[in-house]
C-alpha cells in the first residue's frame, strides 16, 4: 500500500477544520493541524516535511500568505501549498506569496480528492 499523503492543514476556525479534516480522512491521509501561521512554520523549523499544505488567509498572529511566503523562504519548494479562503480577492495575496494553488470555501470534496491524487501520482512517481 502506498504511503499516506502527509497534510499539514492550518485553520483556526473549528467548524472548518473539521469539515476538511473529515474529508481528508475519508481519502485516508495523515493530519496534522495547525491553529495559525506561526504554528505551521514552527513545524517545518522543527524539519517536519509534508506532501500539501492546506492554509487559510486571515488568522491570528501570523496570516496565511505570511506563513506561506516564510515557507518557501525556508526552501520549502517541494511542498504542494493550497492557500484557502472564503474571500475571493484571497488568491492574488497567496499566489504572490509562493502558493501553488487557491482554493475559495468552502472546498468541494472532488476538488480535495484530486488534489490529493496528483499529490499521490507524484509521490507514486518520485518513489519509481
Amino acid at each position: 500500500m502506498a504511503s499516506l499523503v502527509k497534510v499539514l492543514l492550518v485553520e483556526d476556525t473549528r467548524v472548518d477544520a473539521m469539515v476538511l479534516s473529515a474529508m481528508l480522512r475519508k481519502l485516508h491521509c495523515e493530519i496534522t493541524m495547525a491553529m495559525n501561521g506561526k504554528e505551521s512554520v514552527d513545524l517545518f523549523i522543527e524539519g517536519r516535511k509534508f506532501d500539501i499544505v492546506f492554509c487559510d488567509k486571515d488568522m491570528p498572529i501570523m496570516s496565511g500568505p505570511e506563513a506561506v511566503e516564510k515557507i518557501r523562504a525556508m526552501g520549502e519548494s517541494d511542498v504542494k501549498i493550497v492557500g484557502i479562503s472564503a474571500n475571493n480577492n484571497a488568491q492574488e495575496v497567496f499566489m504572490s506569496a509562493g502558493a501553488d494553488m487557491f482554493v475559495p470555501k468552502p472546498m468541494k470534496f472532488d476538488v480535495l480528492e484530486a488534489m490529493i491524487q496528483e499529490v499521490i501520482n507524484k509521490k507514486n512517481n518520485t518513489m519509481v
